[in-house]
């Protein structure tokens, strides 16, 4: 089950978005074909995973394709939508905290527990899942549906995301570095290998940023399908290693058990956080729902880039279960929002405008 953002959505152009009716949204929730195809590419990479020199070469195609997605990123991201919606700081800020300062705590905090309850070799995968930035599309399309404040989320998304090509890397360097995943002579290189291509893709937006955006569903396809090939790429590199023969069903049972013990306790910190600091429903609707998810689409190369083919195809598992988790979650939450007395959101569409 997912909403209907084309793959996950969070490279689209976010300047204009309309704010989905709620019986628009939940009416199209169906199977989310993009995941599939993601799933089907593990599966493929574990009957005829690529070895030797094919393996060779396709790291190297992955690396540029990589590059070319934080380039293309950088020049969708508008940072006039970023700059129009930071006037609102306490609420980006919480959004911020609860995606940069909440996940990565818990995460860590999940590697902790005792081996029969979080298989250390997924540790990477949920140390990188609570480094990640929020989506986009998604986010914006929930908080639309919920009759929240799209404008803050428009907002506070694209600055996650901006934010997150710096934050991100070093975030999850440092932690994975703590549990000798990575070495800081590689997470250097992987800093200028996801930065230049944003920041030339950024500078060059003024020139290119209309041609992105005219051909955004083309060049949407091509971001589609080099997470696939990256899955393809990580998966093979995993199963050469014998990943299947250290995880097993009950293995990725625990893991869906704490992905969803992991989406409660931050749905409920932040809808509490909100509540307690004040914040009307609409903004409140805004923080739940970009506080709350992380992103497929940015996870998947930066998991790439950041590990060996054989640690990155198991750092993503736990991403591709808790994305689905947080869509199906979110797509009920946002309809019981939704489903609130109209004048009780009188002051939310007020907000909203503002």
């Amino acid at each position: 089950m997912s909403p209907p953002p084309q793959g996950e959505g969070d490279r689209e152009a976010v300047e204009g978005v309309p704010a989905p009716t709620p019986q628009g949204l939940f009416s199209r929730l169906k199977i989310d074909w993009y995941l599939v195809l993601i799933i089907t590419m593990a599966v493929a990479a574990s009957i005829v995973p690529a070895r030797g020199a094919v393996a060779a070469d396709l790291g190297w195609v992955t690396k540029i394709a990589i590059g070319v997605v934080f380039f293309l990123h950088g020049a969708r991201l508008s940072r006039e939508a970023v700059l129009k919606g930071l006037t609102h700081w306490r609420l980006h800020l919480l959004i911020l905290s609860a995606t940069f300062v909440l996940f990565p705590a818990l995460c860590v905090g999940l590697t902790w527990l005792p081996a029969w309850i979080t298989p250390p070799e997924l540790a990477s995968g949920l140390i990188l899942l609570g480094c990640l930035p929020s989506t986009i599309q998604s986010s914006i399309a929930f908080v639309g549906a919920a009759r929240g404040n799209v404008a803050a989320a428009v907002a506070s998304a694209s600055l996650s995301n901006m934010l997150g090509v710096f934050i991100t890397p070093l975030l999850a360097g440092l932690l994975m570095h703590a549990k000798g995943a990575i070495s800081p002579g590689s997470f250097w290189a992987i800093i200028l290998q996801l930065l230049v291509p944003f920041v030339a893709g950024q500078l060059l937006r003024p020139w290119i940023g209309a041609f992105v955006a005219q051909h955004n569903k083309t060049l949407g396809k091509l971001d589609r399908g080099t997470i696939l090939l990256i899955v393809y790429t990580a998966f093979s590199g995993a199963v050469v290693g014998g990943v299947w023969s250290r995880l097993g069903a009950l293995d990725l049972v625990r893991l869906l058990g704490l992905c969803l013990l992991l989406l409660g306790v931050v749905l409920a910190t932040t809808a509490l956080a909100a509540r307690a600091l004040g914040f009307d429903k609409a903004d409140e609707i805004a923080i739940v729902f970009c506080g709350s998810k992380k992103s497929l689409a940015s996870g998947a190369p930066i998991a790439a880039a950041l590990l060996n083919p054989a640690v990155a195809g198991i750092a993503m598992i736990p991403l591709m279960i808790f994305h689905q988790i947080q869509l199906m979650a979110c797509a009920a939450i946002a309809q019981r929002y939704a489903a609130r007395p109209q004048e009780a959101s009188a002051t939310d569409s007020a907000a909203e405008a503002g």
